[in-house]
């Protein structure tokens, strides 16, 4: 049994399919003719104990004969070892695969340990976070003042130092309030990470915002709670105010409106009306539908979707409305026309929607621009100060200090503590027993005092405003008289 020779293979046809090769050294060969043309499958055989085995050396022409033996030889040297080639190839396998393995999984644990605020934020805003706007003012927020600052820095070597900045930049912007809730939120984010891989060994040396203390970066004379409220004479003025406004655009000769700035949309003001005498939320009048409005029985449903708080406390209740009230309702629904929103908003590429639940708020606070931390006027809104009330010495004020306001004026009245928080569906306090059992809704007291309320608020609205108060607060108005002919020396 000699060797077996290239030319040899060479030679071979298709008629030689199924023959049997043989050389020394346990190499064997057997023919295989298709397809693809005549190719030998060679086996290298051998003793391995008691046993006789044998193991695939692969096929000629696609390896060639030198390589053939070649893997031969190495078998040979595994068995003289007492190994077996099968086992050895499979332990070569796993070696690698081994190999393969500890390489992915040490970059898995550097890409892991590089982990940023970034990818701490995306990771939260997806799985750890629900928010009632679908986390649309949480990411903005974020988006604005917080990844633009520290997004970029790995998690394991973020600092208290780093919030601190972070935080006094925005304090020192004026927005103490929006420093406040960023905090708070991004103290949020960082406690969800640290109850998870792999953010949890990141934060092993604890959690940074512990370590820093917001009471110290809050300056001195910030006000926590809002205590503004507006008095009679400041509710008389701010609709002395409006109906000036509206009377004078209205009154203006053909060709002169433009020269006037636009008055308040109406729909505001019965907002404003409608918070004050129900005591409501804003948020929650700008979102109501028309089927809710009920002017026959006086009601206005407020369903508890669109009530603002924590999940597990909103619960929906029932307004009724005093004539003041639906005096202002009945007026809005001839207004909002045929769309199923009180507040329909006119943007027609959103749809048949209610207006952004901000719109109220920007538009007075665009009217008292002295109180604004403004570097510049604002592009497409109005900037001047003829909403501010008193002159502006009890600050600003807005439309959730109406519903504050409403409710102080309901408590001089003398209607019960327990009946004003009602009326506000403020969650009662007291034994959580007594909140399940007694379940009483007060409805006869609530639609007194809401008429009480409202009878007040009509009967202040007809008397005319101090002069002391109305004169003083309320911008100069130049007269209607005085553009006209401002206008005809131009034209002159």
């Amino acid at each position: 049994m000699g060797k077996i020779t290239v030319k040899e293979l060479e030679a071979l046809t298709a008629g030689d399919d199924g023959r049997g090769l043989r050389e020394d050294g346990g190499i064997v060969g057997r023919v295989r003719a298709g397809r693809r043309g005549v190719t030998v499958l060679f086996r290298y055989e051998f003793k391995f104990g008691a046993d006789k085995k044998d193991h695939s050396l692969g096929s000629w022409p696609k390896k060639s004969l030198a390589d053939i033996r070649a893997e031969r030889d190495r078998m040979r040297v595994s068995v003289a070892d007492g190994i077996d080639p099968a086992a050895a190839r499979k332990a070569g396998r796993i070696e690698r695969q081994n190999a393969v393995e500890a390489t992915l999984a040490e970059a898995e644990r550097q890409r892991s340990q590089s982990l940023t605020v970034q990818d701490l934020f995306d990771e939260w805003i997806k799985n750890g976070v629900a928010r009632r706007d679908g986390n649309k003012e949480l990411r903005r927020q974020f988006e604005k003042d917080v990844l633009p600052v520290i997004g970029h820095i790995e998690l394991r070597k973020l600092t208290d130092s780093d919030i601190h900045a972070m935080e006094s930049r925005l304090i020192a912007r004026g927005v103490v309030r929006t420093a406040i809730m960023t905090f708070d939120n991004f103290g949020q984010m960082l406690r969800w990470g640290d109850e998870r891989q792999p953010w949890r060994r990141l934060l092993i040396d604890g959690n940074p915002v512990n370590l820093v203390d917001m009471n110290k970066l809050i300056p001195d004379d910030y006000e926590e709670e809002r205590e503004r409220r507006l008095s009679l004479d400041e509710i008389r003025q701010l609709a002395h105010i409006l109906s000036r406004a509206r009377a004078e655009y209205a009154a203006a000769p053909t060709g002169t409106r433009h020269t006037l700035q636009h008055p308040l949309k109406r729909e505001t003001e019965l907002a404003l009306w409608i918070c004050l005498s129900t005591l409501c939320r804003i948020g929650e009048l700008l979102v109501a539908k028309q089927q809710h409005v009920n002017l026959q029985d006086g009601t206005w449903y407020i369903p508890r979707s669109n009530v603002k708080g924590q999940r597990q406390h909103r619960r929906e209740y029932l307004v009724f409305l005093s004539d003041f009230a639906r005096e202002k309702f009945t007026e809005l629904l001839e207004l909002s026309g045929d769309s199923e929103w009180l507040f329909p908003a006119r943007n027609k590429a959103k749809g048949d929607t209610h207006v952004c639940k901000k719109s109220v708020s920007k538009q007075v606070g665009d009217r008292q621009t002295r109180f604004q931390n403004r570097s510049k006027p604002l592009t497409k809104r109005r900037n001047d100060d003829s909403l501010v009330l008193s002159d502006g010495i009890n600050g600003n004020w807005t439309p959730h200090d109406l519903r504050r306001t409403g409710a102080t004026m309901m408590q001089e009245l003398g209607i019960p503590l327990d009946v004003i928080d009602r009326c506000q569906n403020h969650t009662v306090a007291g034994p959580k027993v007594r909140r399940h059992y007694l379940l009483y809704e007060y409805a006869a007291e609530k639609t007194a005092a809401w008429k009480k309320l409202g009878d007040r608020l009509a009967a202040s609205l007809s008397e005319t405003p101090n002069a002391s108060v109305s004169g003083a607060s309320t911008p100069h108005v130049t007269s209607i008289a005085e553009r006209v002919g401002s206008q005809e020396r131009k034209l002159q």
